[in-house]
């Protein structure tokens, strides 16, 4: 393929062993196989102070926040998967969704959202899989401009779910998150035709 779609994932966890970071990098391998460049992150490395005005206004948007920022910027796609905390989104993930959407000269508020595509997914070791934050996280992208596919993936019971290798026990469920990637790079062939 020419010019494949470039596709952003991560989780919104920096735990070292997240049930979540397994997830999303299936749904990596599906876009992958569908064709697309995947960025695969780890927000652990990419620390961020809490968004706060103040600190924006005195020091400027932080390096690590630059670097989200660019890397946003450089793709079309999103791939996330999204731990529950107390039936809503970790306080990271909505941290760098703020930070991201900060305006600079140059760029408008919300340039690292508008026009993006994005696939959502979770893990939880509770009976509902983090389905209860997904709502939230959903609400809040598509506020800020992106297209979130309606399908999504959650997966209950995870500390029983995955292999060794990374890979669902279950080869429907591993299935069903490839395919959230595949979706993704696919509809963002369809849209740059």
């Amino acid at each position: 393929m020419a010019n494949p779609p470039k596709i952003l994932a991560f989780a919104g966890s920096a735990k070292e062993t997240s049930l979540n970071k397994k997830l999303v990098q299936i749904a990596a391998s599906g876009a992958k196989a569908a064709g697309a460049e995947v960025t695969y992150i780890d927000l652990k490395n990419l620390p961020m102070p809490l968004f706060d005005e103040d600190l924006e206004a005195q020091q400027g948007i932080p390096a690590t926040v630059r670097e989200f920022k660019d890397l946003m910027l450089a793709h079309q796609g999103l791939l996330i998967a999204c731990p529950e905390y107390n039936s809503s989104i970790t306080p990271l993930l909505k941290n760098v969704i703020d930070w991201a959407s900060r305006p600079e000269p140059n760029l408008p508020g919300l340039a690292c959202f508008n026009h993006k595509v994005a696939a959502l997914m979770s893990a939880s070791p509770g009976g509902f899989g983090g389905m209860r934050g997904l709502v939230h996280v959903r609400a809040i992208l598509e506020s800020i401009g992106v297209l979130v596919i309606p399908e999504q993936r959650s997966i209950s019971q995870a500390l029983e779910a995955f292999n060794e290798d990374g890979t669902l026990k279950d080869s429907k469920q591993q299935q069903d998150v490839e395919n959230l990637g595949a979706k993704v790079a696919n509809l963002l062939i369809k849209l740059s035709a």
